[in-house]
């Protein structure tokens, strides 16, 4: 599956070019910055970006002592999203048709992605969650996961940022109230990248006090099977369906021949342009029905 897109290499490169500490040695920053074209040069079309950032972090922790710079980033939107839970909590359990409503906040908390965003409008946020309702999604890609979920046994979800977790953890309830038997197994990154969600923020948000929550055993911001731990990957392989959310979930796993379902928000013009619909625009798409892209 060629993965590897002229778009993310272009994004790549405007991020991390100039992602270099003023301090450091002329030496260093040549040495980063001929690496990282090579990186994106020599990079296979099997790969894609998230595979890239994974390399180009490891470069600057070695060349700069930079560690991930997203720790209390995090713990606010974690606790943005926690002030808030309660409210969406009851609008789900009151709404007419509850699955609906928690996929439309799940989708809406992918928008907390400093990969993707150039910033993140705390105002608009807030518009989106008093508006999610009139969030417009795929009524027959729903109907197909609510026919799976009937007839499924077991559900791995694969998580993407922090402070969207809080959405995760009311959709992942509210399968919980709709399906009782379906045994879910939620699995977040395993080192920090980004501001993806860890251990740490499904702790901070009381998601493992809900479901059995497992690290992937890597730090990637997507999911690339082959990359992730044995345990993590036999909960993948045995699932009978997952939700995978997020963008870059969406670029490691997309047509990976598996029983998936895509969440996540349109939040460039690649993705956009993939399918055709405006930026922010909510995609909810089963695996097996990609076109190719």
């Amino acid at each position: 599956m060629e993965r590897l897109r002229s778009e993310c290499m272009a994004c790549v490169l405007r991020k991390y070019m100039q992602d270099v500490p003023e301090n450091a040695s002329e030496q260093k920053k040549i040495e980063y910055l001929r690496t990282i074209l090579k990186y994106v040069s020599e990079a296979p079309m099997t790969s894609s970006a998230p595979l890239i950032v994974r390399d180009i972090t490891a470069l600057q922790e070695r060349l700069f002592g930079m560690k991930n710079p997203y720790g209390e980033i995090k713990k606010y939107f974690n606790k943005i999203m926690l002030s808030k839970e309660i409210s969406m909590k009851e609008k789900i359990k009151n709404a007419k048709d509850p699955l609906k409503l928690a996929i439309q906040y799940a989708l809406i908390g992918n928008y907390i992605d400093f990969g993707a965003m150039r910033e993140i409008d705390e105002d608009e946020l807030e518009k989106m969650l008093d508006h999610a309702v009139d969030l417009l999604v795929d009524e027959e890609q729903i109907h197909r996961m609510r026919q799976d979920l009937e007839h499924c046994r077991s559900l791995t979800y694969l998580t993407d940022n922090c402070g969207e977790i809080v959405t995760d953890k009311l959709l992942i309830e509210t399968l919980k109230n709709l399906y009782p038997d379906l045994q879910i197994t939620v699995l977040v990154r395993g080192q920090a990248v980004l501001n993806d969600a860890t251990m740490e923020d499904a702790i901070q948000v009381g998601l493992t006090e809900l479901t059995t929550v497992l690290p992937n055993g890597n730090g990637i911001a997507g999911t690339c099977i082959e990359e992730l731990s044995s345990t993590a990957k036999q909960v993948v392989e045995n699932a009978d369906i997952l939700i995978a959310k997020g963008q870059g979930n969406f670029e490691t796993l997309r047509k990976c021949g598996r029983n998936v379902y895509y969440v996540f928000l349109c939040k460039c013009e690649m993705f956009a342009n993939i399918f055709e619909v405006p930026k922010l625009t909510g995609m909810v798409i089963n695996d097996s029905c990609l076109k190719d892209a």
